[in-house]
């Protein structure tokens, strides 16, 4: 990439052979500090790529990514899929054109990237930041620790418990909840790293919920369960991508949000399997 950068520098070069020297100078710093299209737009399609994966909706992701281009001096044409992104970079001479498309991997949730990723655009067109100087920010955001495992589970189950007592579960349902949501998101976590299909780590998750949040009411029949087994999947819950499905409609991506709106559908239909085989196990 250096090479094509220095070639590009030295071709331009050429072309302002006959300008003063004071122009000639202010020409070639502007070549070297200008960076190369490629290398330009791989680093937009990576943020592009950072933010849907983090939970960004469609709109947002188009305005970061224009909003950093333009600090370049180009224009960015964007098409955001539910599974890629393809952009073209156009700069104003109409002469260089940069297209190239990238695979996003599956949706892994972090509001903090998002919004720390939102700032470092607004710094890029504040400070003037070179590309390098992009990557390197992006590569101290990527290894930013996450909250561990072990809290993640726990806040969790906190979480269902406390939807159980607001529905009027009492303390035996807040505890089944609380054990069933913990067991629920552990066997997902571990389904995900054994990379079983998504939709089918949905739904282990949910019977496992189902099957642990109703075991202790199985042997004592006169207690109140429909707390805790209707609580314990609660987490399961697809809300970031019903946002963003409603959030694309009303900005006029279409076909993403149709295409989000399948996807909370097909997560539902895995919840409500998983809760079915319960209730069938159970007898209830």
């Amino acid at each position: 990439v250096s090479l094509i950068r220095l070639f590009s520098a030295v071709f331009e070069f050429e072309k302002a052979v006959n300008l003063g020297d004071n122009e000639k100078n202010k020409f070639v710093m502007e070549v070297i500090n200008k960076p190369n299209k490629y290398e330009l737009g791989e680093m937009l399609l990576e943020i592009g790529s950072i933010l849907m994966v983090s939970g960004a909706n469609t709109e947002r992701i188009k305005v970061t990514i224009d909003r950093i281009a333009g600090a370049f001096g180009c224009g960015s044409e964007l098409m955001i899929t539910n599974h890629g992104l393809m952009i073209t970079l156009v700069y104003q001479n109409k002469n260089k054109t940069f297209t190239s498309v990238k695979w996003v991997p599956k949706m892994h949730l972090n509001f903090n990237l998002i919004s720390e990723i939102s700032i470092m655009s607004w710094k890029i067109v504040l400070e003037q930041w070179s590309v390098e100087r992009i990557n390197q920010e992006l590569a101290v955001l990527n290894r930013k620790p996450l909250y561990p495992r072990i809290l993640v589970l726990t806040m969790v189950a906190l979480a269902g418990a406390s939807f159980c007592r607001l529905l009027g579960g009492d303390f035996v349902e807040m505890l089944a909840c609380f054990v069933a949501s913990f067991a629920g998101l552990f066997v997902r976590q571990e389904a995900m790293k054994l990379k079983f299909n998504f939709y089918l780590c949905v739904f282990f998750a949910s019977a496992t919920a189902a099957l642990v949040s109703g075991f202790y009411f199985f042997f004592n029949p006169t207690l109140t369960y429909i707390h805790a087994f209707s609580t314990s999947v609660l987490f399961l819950i697809p809300g970031v991508p019903m946002m963003n499905s409603f959030s694309d409609l009303i900005d006029g991506n279409i076909l993403n949000g149709i295409t989000r709106g399948v996807n909370v559908l097909i997560i539902a239909f895995a919840i409500a399997l998983g809760l079915l085989m319960g209730l069938l196990i159970y007898n209830f």
